[in-house]
């Protein structure tokens, strides 16, 4: 599948670095959000909502990400998203530092964070089928979410945990300078993605020759729903997709209560927990290019879905810090591996003048699911108790596999993954 005999090249590799950058920030706050929400309420649906207001914006703004992506320039996206993100990330220290930080602040910070990561995930998706060739993209994609994991779980989390340990208001001044960092980074790029539109070989032709100029029905911000609407193999991918961000993002936005009431764990322990998980999504997001060009995307995805939701159950029948390790280790891996396999399939199968609004109209749904099932996993926990979420997660890793399975069927698709 992957052309491993070629390097990626150098503008990737700068693209590489600057994402991780931003990865590594936001990692920190990972660990350092749910602890400052923590810090100011123990109520558990006010711990939820922080980390439902980082999916929101999906919904808000997604869809005019996706439309922006399609007429601007990657590079100038990102650069000004993560300007944007610096700036609140600035205003939360200061509130921090002068003690006028609130829950409602806090809510308000990660929704805004939230638009920014909006535009910047968004544009990024469609910089990369012009970085690397097409037989590249599963082994570029696999790196991205390495540096992704690496940041976001791996370093991220303790460091967060113990610069918050150290000041409250650190890990938010860290994160603003890792993203001014990337911001100098993105500015650097070749000026390939200083201009709108799809990539070298991906003109926006439909794949019957026809340009996709001309068609008013590839024109405005709701096209990216259209043309999914169409597409029977992704539009299944992108809801059962859903359905698992929703389990996964309900167990995991209690989850620091958890560690903290279940475990034991204090900041620093719940930092050390969530980078222990990197290992497992680290060696997932390596080799994924390997497993799907030996299984294929549609086993690949099945059984990553199968094990990112169903396996946090076991914390629900086996509250040890053993069993904790076990969880995050095994989830990140297949979370990493899913990712990688959705994200080739919709780069391959997406017109170029599409993508943007592709991913964003995927993603509004992954991410207000996400939301959504923070809430649902909050009010779960204050209602049934802590274990709740995760018997939740377990519940929906069922429905949404066999959905998968049988929708993806060569034979009821027309189109095998």
């Amino acid at each position: 599948m992957a052309d491993r005999s070629r390097s990626l090249g150098r503008p990737f590799w700068t693209f590489w670095t600057a994402a991780a950058l931003a990865n590594l920030g936001d990692g920190i706050r990972v660990a350092a959000f749910p602890l400052l929400a923590a810090a100011l309420s123990d109520n558990p649906v006010a711990v939820a909502a922080v980390a439902a207001a980082q999916f929101l914006p999906w919904l808000v703004t997604g869809l005019l990400a996706g439309a922006l992506a399609d007429r601007r320039a990657a590079r100038a996206l990102i650069a000004a998203a993560d300007a944007g993100r610096v700036v609140v990330l600035a205003v939360v220290a200061v509130a921090v530092v002068t003690g006028v930080a609130s829950v409602a602040l806090v809510v308000a910070a990660a929704f805004l964070l939230g638009v920014g990561e909006t535009l910047r995930d968004t544009a990024a998706q469609t910089a990369i089928p012009r970085l690397v060739d097409d037989a590249q993209l599963e082994r570029a994609n696999g790196r991205l979410v390495a540096g992704e994991i690496v940041g976001n779980e791996f370093v991220g989390p303790p460091v967060g945990a113990m610069l918050f340990v150290v000041g409250a208001a650190l890990p938010f001044a860290v994160n603003g300078a890792s993203l001014a960092l990337a911001v100098m980074l993105v500015l650097s790029l070749p000026l390939s993605l200083a201009r709108p539109g799809p990539g070298p070989g991906r003109s926006g032709a439909d794949r019957d020759g026809r340009s996709a100029a001309v068609d008013p029905a590839r024109r405005g911000a709701l096209a990216g729903l259209r043309w999914l609407a169409r597409q029977p193999v992704l539009r299944t991918l992108v809801v059962v997709g859903a359905a698992v961000a929703a389990a996964d993002s309900a167990w995991f936005a209690i989850f620091v209560l958890y560690a903290r009431q279940s475990l034991g764990l204090g900041a620093l322990g719940f930092g050390l927990l969530l980078a222990t998980g990197a290992a497992g999504g680290l060696a997932g997001s390596l080799v994924a290019d390997r497993l799907i060009g030996r299984l294929r995307h549609r086993a690949v995805l099945t059984w990553s879905m199968a094990v990112t939701a169903g396996t946090p159950a076991l914390l629900a029948v086996a509250p040890h810090r053993i069993a904790a390790v076990a969880v995050v280790v095994t989830t990140s891996a297949s979370f990493a591996v899913l990712n990688v396999a959705a994200l080739s399939v919709r780069q391959r199968l997406v017109p170029g003048d599409l993508l943007g609004r592709v991913v964003a109209a995927s993603r509004m749904l992954s991410y207000g699911c996400a939301a959504l099932g923070a809430l649902a996993g909050g009010a779960l926990a204050a209602g049934l108790g802590m274990r709740a979420p995760f018997l939740f997660s377990a519940t929906v890793a069922v429905a949404a596999t066999a959905a998968w399975y049988v929708a993806s069927r060569p034979a009821a698709s027309g189109d095998p993954a």
